[in-house]
C-alpha cells in the first residue's frame, strides 16, 4: 500500500509539472497583418502601403523551447513574417484575442515597423535628456496594435528583436479593457488604461510619462499629462480629471477618472505611455447617453365636445445624443393602442449644458380620429438611452351612445334597485302577516 501511495504521489507531481510547463510555454498563435510603406515611395500623406499576412507564436517563458509544430511555416505565410514572440506579461494571451474554433469573427491585429525616437512633448522630454541613442536601441523594433472581440480589449505593444532575429521580446505593453464606455450625465467615469514594462529591459526603471488627450470631430485638447520621472503634472485647462497615482506606480494603472460626466466629455480619449525613445497608445471612446424627460401640456386636458379640436404638446428635454424619435399613441376604453403619428415636430434646441430639447404638437379631433368618449393620449420618445412615455387623459362629453363602462354602471344600479325593492316587499309582507295573526288571536 505504501508503494502504491508513493506511485500516486509521483504521478500527481508529474502531472502538475507538465501542466505548469504547458501553461508557461505560451498561448494560441495570433494571426496579424504586417503593414509597412512600399519601398522607394517616400513618406507623407497617401503613401502606398504593403500588407502581408503574418503570424505570431507566443511564449510566456523565455526558457521554453519552440515546439516543432511551430517551426513549420504555414503555406500562405512567408517565412519572413513568422515571429516567435516572448511575452512575459502574457498580454497576447487574452481570450479576447483568441476566438473559439470555427468562429467567423476574428480579432484585428496589425504589425508595423517601429523606429525609436526621443519624444517631443515637454512632459516626456526628461526621459531622453542625454540626447544619445543607447546601443540597446540598435535592433529591429515592431509595434503591434490589436483589437479584441466585442470591444473587450484594445492592445498596443512595442517589441524588440536582435537585428535579423525573428524572436522579439515585448518591451512595453499598453492596454484598455473597454474600447467603448457609456455614461449618464453626472456620473463618475473611469476610462481604463494600464501599462507594463519588461523588467529585463534596460529601460525598466528609467522613468515614464502618461498622457491623456481628447479628440472629437477634428478638434483636440490635452486632458492630463503626468511626468513620472519628476513626479509632476503638466498645466492644463481641464478640470475634474485625475489619476490614481498610487495605483499608477504599484500596478501601472493609468486609468483616467472624470469626476462628473458632461456632454462635452463625449468623444475619443487617447492614453499614451512614454518610455525613453518608446511610446505606445490606446484609444477609448466615451459616449454620454442621457434619455429625455417628457412633459405634456396642458395637463389635464379640458373636456372636449364631439368635433371640437384640442391641441396638446409634448416637450422632450435634457437628452443626449441628438437623435430622437417622437410620436403619439392613443389608448381607448377597450385597452387597444393605436398610433396617432408624429404630429408637428419642431427642430432641436440646445441648452447651455449641451443637452437637447424638442417639441411635438398634436391636434386632436375626436370625431375625425374616432376617439369615441376619449381615453389616454401618450407621448412616446425613443432614444439611445431608452424609451420614455408620458400620458394625459382625454374626456369627450355629449356622446349619445353609452360606453361599456356606462352600460355596466346602469346594470349595477338596476340590480341594486331591484334588490332594494325585493327587501322592501319582503318587509311589507312580513308586517301584514303579523297584523293578521294578532287580530285572529284577539277575536278568539
Amino acid at each position: 500500500m505504501a508503494n502504491l501511495a508513493t506511485i500516486l504521489k509521483i504521478c500527481v507531481l508529474t502531472l502538475v509539472v507538465c501542466v505548469v510547463q504547458v501553461a508557461g510555454s505560451g498561448c494560441p498563435a495570433l494571426e496579424c497583418w504586417f503593414v509597412q510603406e512600399k519601398p522607394g515611395r517616400g513618406g507623407g500623406i497617401g503613401t502606398p502601403m504593403s500588407q502581408e499576412k503574418s503570424i505570431m507564436y507566443i511564449r510566456t517563458d523565455p526558457d521554453s523551447e519552440v515546439p516543432d509544430s511551430q517551426r513549420r511555416t504555414p503555406a500562405d505565410i512567408s517565412p519572413s513574417r513568422v515571429y516567435y514572440v516572448i511575452d512575459l506579461a502574457a498580454s497576447f494571451c487574452s481570450s479576447a484575442l483568441h476566438p473559439p474554433a470555427g468562429s467567423v469573427t476574428k480579432p484585428q491585429c496589425e504589425i508595423n515597423p517601429f523606429i525609436p525616437h526621443a519624444s517631443m512633448v515637454k512632459w516626456a522630454a526628461a526621459l531622453t535628456e542625454s540626447a544619445q541613442s543607447p546601443a540597446y536601441l540598435q535592433a529591429d523594433w515592431f509595434s503591434v496594435a490589436a483589437q479584441g472581440l466585442d470591444g473587450e480589449l484594445t492592445l498596443s505593444n512595442v517589441m524588440r528583436a536582435p537585428t535579423g532575429s525573428k524572436e522579439p521580446n515585448v518591451i512595453l505593453s499598453v492596454s484598455s479593457k473597454t474600447a467603448v464606455v457609456r455614461s449618464r450625465l453626472g456620473e463618475r467615469v473611469h476610462l481604463d488604461c494600464g501599462f507594463w514594462v519588461n523588467p529585463s529591459s534596460p529601460l525598466f526603471g528609467t522613468g515614464f510619462s502618461v498622457e491623456w488627450r481628447y479628440q472629437y470631430r477634428g478638434e483636440g485638447r490635452l486632458v492630463l499629462a503626468y511626468d513620472g520621472k519628476s513626479d509632476r503634472f503638466a498645466e492644463t485647462t481641464e478640470t475634474g480629471a485625475e489619476l490614481d497615482i498610487a495605483s499608477l506606480y504599484e500596478t501601472g494603472n493609468a486609468t483616467l477618472i472624470l469626476e462628473e460626466a458632461q456632454v462635452r466629455h463625449s468623444g475619443t480619449y487617447i492614453c499614451t505611455v512614454y518610455l525613453p525613445h518608446l511610446l505606445a497608445q490606446v484609444a477609448v471612446d466615451l459616449e454620454i447617453v442621457e434619455p429625455p424627460s417628457l412633459s405634456i401640456f396642458p395637463s389635464p386636458l379640458p373636456l372636449s365636445l364631439p368635433g371640437q379640436v384640442v391641441s396638446v404638446q409634448c416637450e422632450a428635454s435634457g437628452f443626449n445624443p441628438l437623435s430622437l424619435d417622437l410620436s403619439w399613441e392613443f389608448v381607448g376604453a377597450d385597452g387597444k393602442v393605436r398610433s396617432l403619428g408624429q404630429g408637428s415636430v419642431t427642430g432641436h434646441r440646445q441648452a447651455s449644458d449641451g443637452t437637447f430639447s424638442q417639441t411635438t404638437r398634436l391636434e386632436l379631433d375626436s370625431s375625425k380620429l374616432g376617439l369615441g368618449r376619449g381615453g389616454e393620449v401618450r407621448c412616446v420618445a425613443e432614444h439611445a438611452g431608452g424609451t420614455r412615455r408620458a400620458s394625459v387623459t382625454l374626456n369627450v362629453i355629449g356622446i349619445s351612445a353609452p360606453s361599456i363602462e356606462d352600460s355596466m354602471a346602469m346594470v349595477a344600479v338596476a340590480l341594486v334597485l331591484y334588490g332594494l325593492i325585493k327587501v322592501l316587499f319582503w318587509m311589507c309582507s312580513s308586517s301584514d302577516t303579523s297584523d293578521t295573526d294578532s287580530k285572529d288571536k284577539k277575536e278568539k
